[in-house]
């Protein structure tokens, strides 16, 4: 067998696997041609040894023929799409050829999925004629984002006669990357978004734009009809209009991924809200123009040089945004104690700085606090644990090291915009409420009750 489209390679099976591969049809006839042949020399009947060979040499032979041309069948996978968000469905296509010039018996198709994704499908193909083909499909879905290994395709072989089935496996596998819901977010200006022109907004050389009246040293190669004569005289050299654009406006998206903040799990836990969260401001932030990139409290930061810090101006919209979905695919909660990894990264003139913390605690407060130095503006949606893990009759299983009110104290008098976020807010009323003005301590904004209404 060969696998197309992908360029796999079936396993080999020598001649004894193939032995184990007799059904109990074909084991029967071979211990009836063994037994028959034995009965002839006790019996003294050639005859009954003619039928002793015939009957043991059927199975083998099956088995024979099998093994010869279990790499005459073709087959290919097709993911579409082969990324998907959550509680969204791909559809599998398997596709199966006969490239022999022998028609084959009938066939078995198993393809192996993780049990996330949900049953193991199979399906029962008809004899395939010589040059034939069959296409078979089926949809897989999960509610866990991730990535997810498809295959091998395994293929189970039998003979006309029912003696043998050969089960062979191709070696290569898809992989479905199943991504974080994106939300749309309605297109309000957050808290420092117009002072992106002055010190968040900067300005780099471009292939196109509006002249700049800053003249440049003239340089092999440049197109004369840029000269600036007026500036080529009062410098005595030749002078060319240097072209420039307003570079994106920068914006960092922290994730707390520490698991000591968000307890709980499961989909419906506080970090899985977090990750939806990041995923969607991340594409609502690009689709604005920014220039995102997506940091974590251990320090790695995409895009960016060697996953050390830069941002992706560089990079397209949708391949940026593709390359944080990919990112948040698979992110976990880190065993950091601390926020200092992502403190290290930020170094200053950050633009838009936009957090989401679980639990903190005086300590990392302030180190939030030094962040918010670092950047044009920021907003902190600060998740409550508590509410996340409050049980039946309003008992708070989580250890919250800093009340909710006294979280958000912390952080706007280092100059956040600190939001609450409990389970059932939305992110896109709490990015509404992001663009308003920034309350000026903690007792002029509305905190969560216990019930989850507002007090």
């Amino acid at each position: 067998m060969t696998e197309g489209g992908s360029g796999g390679t079936p396993e080999r099976d020598g001649l004894r696997a193939a032995l184990g591969g007799l059904t109990t049809r074909g084991r029967s006839f071979l211990a009836a041609g063994m037994a028959a042949a034995v009965c002839s020399f006790l019996l003294g009947q050639p005859d009954l040894l003619r039928v002793g060979l015939l009957l043991a040499a059927l199975p083998l032979v099956c088995v024979l023929v099998l093994h010869r041309t279990r790499y005459r069948v073709a087959g290919s996978r097709t993911l579409s799409p082969a990324r998907v968000p959550v509680a969204a469905e791909s559809r599998v296509r398997l596709r199966m050829e006969n490239v022999s010039r022998l028609p084959t018996g009938v066939l078995m198709l198993q393809d192996r999925v993780p049990y996330v994704l949900g049953p193991r499908p199979r399906f029962v193909l008809d004899r395939v004629e010589a040059g034939g083909r069959r296409e078979v499909s089926y949809r897989v879905r999960s509610d866990l984002r991730g990535r997810y290994p498809l295959g091998p395709l395994q293929l189970r072989l039998s003979d006309p006669f029912g003696m043998c089935e050969l089960t062979r496996a191709f070696s290569t596998c898809d992989t479905l990357t199943v991504v974080p819901r994106v939300e749309p977010l309605p297109p309000v200006r957050l808290a420092g978004e117009a002072a992106g022109h002055g010190e968040g907004r900067q300005r780099s050389p471009a292939l196109a734009g509006e002249d700049d009246v800053i003249p440049r040293g003239y340089r092999h190669g440049d197109d004369l009809r840029r000269v600036h004569w007026r500036s080529t005289a009062r410098h005595g050299e030749l002078m060319v209009r240097r072209e420039e654009q307003p570079q994106k406006t920068r914006c960092t998206i922290l994730l707390d991924t520490r698991a000591a903040a968000h307890p709980g799990a499961g989909p419906d836990s506080a970090f899985e809200w977090a990750v939806t969260a990041a995923a969607s401001s991340a594409a609502h932030l690009l689709e604005r123009g920014f220039s995102v990139r997506l940091l974590t409290d251990t320090g790695t930061c995409v895009p960016g040089p060697d996953g050390t810090g830069g941002f992706g101006g560089g990079t397209e919209p949708a391949d940026a945004a593709g390359l944080m979905l990919d990112t948040l695919a698979v992110v976990e909660q880190s065993e950091e104690e601390d926020l200092s990894g992502a403190y290290d990264v930020l170094r200053g003139g950050e633009g838009l700085l936009v957090a989401f913390f679980g639990d903190l605690d005086e300590r990392q407060a302030a180190v939030a606090g030094r962040m918010r130095q670092r950047c044009g503006a920021a907003l902190a949606f600060v998740l409550d644990g508590d509410a996340w893990t409050r049980g039946p009759g309003g008992i708070g299983f989580s250890a919250g090291q800093v009340p909710m009110a006294e979280r958000l104290r912390l952080l706007r008098e280092a100059g956040w915009k600190a939001l609450p976020v409990a389970p059932g807010d939305t992110l896109a009323d709490l990015w509404r409420a992001g663009s308003g003005p920034r309350p000026a301590d903690a007792e002029t904004d509305a905190v969560r009750t216990p019930a989850g209404g507002w007090s």
